[in-house]
C-alpha cells in the first residue's frame, strides 16, 4: 500500500467509531486514561483493543498492541489502518514509542488515525510516526 494511500471517510468513521466502542471496556484503574482502538485488515475484518493495566505497571498493555496481537492470533497479519480513541478533548492520542514499534512489524506504509473527543482526527503512516526505523527487513537470518 502507498503511503499516501488514504481510505473513503465512511472506512475511516466506522474504524473511529470501533475505536471509541473499545474504549469502553478499557481496564485502567491505575491510570484512569482509557483508550480503544480499531484496525482493519487486509481481508476488511475490524478487530478491537483496548488498554488493560496491571499492578505491575510494566505488565499492562495499550489497546493498540492489544488489537494487533489479537488480529495475529485471529489469523491477520496484512494491516490497512488503525484508530485510536482516548477522552483527550483538546488534544490527538498518539500512540507510545511501543506501540510505534510494534506496528513497524506489520509495516511502514499503512494507516494510523489519532482521534479527539470530538470526532476529528489526524492521520500519519507508521513511517511518519517512526521515522529511520529499525524492523524485520533490518534482523539478519
Amino acid at each position: 500500500m502507498a503511503a499516501n494511500q488514504t481510505f473513503e471517510d465512511d472506512i475511516v468513521k466506522k474504524l473511529i467509531r470501533e475505536s471509541v466502542e473499545a474504549k469502553k471496556f478499557a481496564y485502567c484503574p491505575y491510570s484512569k486514561f482509557p483508550v480503544g482502538a480499531a484496525l482493519l485488515t487486509d481481508t476488511g475484518t475490524i478487530i478491537t483493543g483496548c488498554n488493560v493495566e496491571n499492578a505491575c505497571y510494566n505488565l499492562g498493555i495499550c489497546a493498540e498492541r492489544n488489537a494487533m496481537a489479537k488480529a495475529v492470533s485471529e489469523g491477520h497479519t496484512r494491516i490497512k489502518a488503525i484508530a485510536i480513541a482516548s477522552n483527550l478533548d483538546k488534544e490527538f492520542i498518539t500512540p507510545c514509542g511501543g506501540c510505534r514499534q510494534f506496528m513497524r512489524e506489520f509495516g511502514v506504509n499503512w494507516m494510523v488515525y489519532m482521534t479527539r473527543t470530538d470526532g476529528m482526527y489526524m492521520a500519519m503512516t507508521v513511517d511518519q510516526l517512526l521515522p529511520k526505523s529499525f524492523g524485520p527487513d533490518d534482523v539478519k537470518k
